[in-house]
């Protein structure tokens, strides 16, 4: 099973809105075959496992390891759950159960309905973990959202004025700002307020690894922000939430909602377009308005070695459980919210 899970995550980056999943087969103690989702639309992890064994006759007294419970729908491609039934796989190891409303048990169902002998939750933790994404959004009705900012070593995401160019306002170091990237390439959607496009004049892209950027998802009631700004770019599609007007013109939209509806307005975006997972740039009062409603999953905070002195106080997580690692001269912090 770890080894179906290791080759899940390779589709991290091409698979979503699916969930990520990968497939052994395993005959005599031996794996004959083994396939995971390689990009969205085309075969899923069983399809590509069971195409990869030679000798089909052997599929009759194989046992199948999968990460996440087989479909039962038709999609984009037929049920997975089929396959296994139509080459008599009598054995079939599920890590966990699918949350989704067209398979949720339905999978395994079938599965016990045509006399396949079911294991279910075998390294289940880490399949939820690997599929967290995927989890939050069907069950709680919103995407997995990750708050990051980079905080000086004294305690400051910012200043408040215009005192300091935005070069001398740069807490982190080349190798972090490429690991930033690497986030914002694993994730659906990101999001940033009104105060950070103006200061900042972010792309919120990650031009600096190889992956999809992420959609962008702009806070901005008054229409503040200039349009020249590069938020606005054609490098990927640009979402604005505001409180003045609706409309479309090609790769941006303005979308409007009455003032304390921004959560509802946001979740909708996000369930309309199958934005599984959101990452959250800042600033201070965006960062706060998530953590004041416990709207959060994980932070990801960078502490570079800079000093400001003064400024906009970094935010304040109350006491959660972190885990840190260094990247040259900056430390990096990874809290786990266990009550969102």
């Amino acid at each position: 099973m770890r080894r179906a899970l290791e080759l899940a995550d390779h589709g991290k980056f091409k698979v979503s809105p699916n969930p990520r999943v990968g497939c052994i087969i395993v005959y005599k103690n031996k794996i004959i075959g083994e396939g995971f989702h390689q990009q969205y639309g085309e075969a899923h992890a069983e399809v590509n496992a069971i195409n990869s064994v030679r000798n089909k006759a052997l599929l009759k007294e194989a046992k199948a390891y999968v990460t996440l419970e087989p479909c039962t729908h038709f999609g984009k491609t037929p049920p997975c759950v089929d396959l296994l039934i139509q080459h008599q796989i009598p054995r079939v190891v599920i890590a966990t159960a699918d949350p989704f409303k067209k398979v949720n048990g339905e999978g395994i169902e079938k599965l016990k309905a045509h006399g396949v002998n079911v294991i279910l939750g075998v390294c289940e933790m880490e399949a939820n973990e690997l599929n967290k994404r995927f989890f939050t959004f069907h069950k709680e009705k919103r995407p997995y959202i990750i708050l990051k900012w980079a905080v000086s070593s004294d305690g400051f995401i910012g200043v408040n004025d215009n005192s300091m160019s935005r070069r001398e306002r740069w807490i982190t170091n080349e190798r972090t700002n490429q690991l930033t990237h690497l986030w914002r390439a694993e994730e659906d959607a990101i999001l940033v307020g009104t105060k950070t496009a103006l200061l900042d004049d972010p792309q919120l892209d990650c031009r600096n690894v190889n992956g999809l950027n992420p959609n962008r998802i702009l806070i901005d009631n008054q229409l503040r922000v200039n349009a020249a700004a590069a938020i606005f770019n054609e490098r990927a599609n640009t979402y604005i939430l505001n409180q003045t007007k609706n409309e479309v013109k090609g790769h941006l939209e303005w979308r409007r909602f009455k003032e304390g509806t921004f959560f509802n307005e946001l979740f909708h975006l996000c369930r309309e377009n199958h934005f599984q997972s959101l990452i959250v740039e800042g600033g201070a009062k965006t960062l706060e308005a998530f953590i004041a409603k416990n709207l959060w999953n994980e932070a990801r905070v960078i502490m570079g070695k800079v000093r400001f002195h003064k400024g906009v106080k970094s935010p304040d997580l109350g006491n959660v459980s972190k885990t840190r690692f260094k990247i040259d001269t900056d430390w990096v912090d990874i809290y786990r919210n266990d009550q969102a």
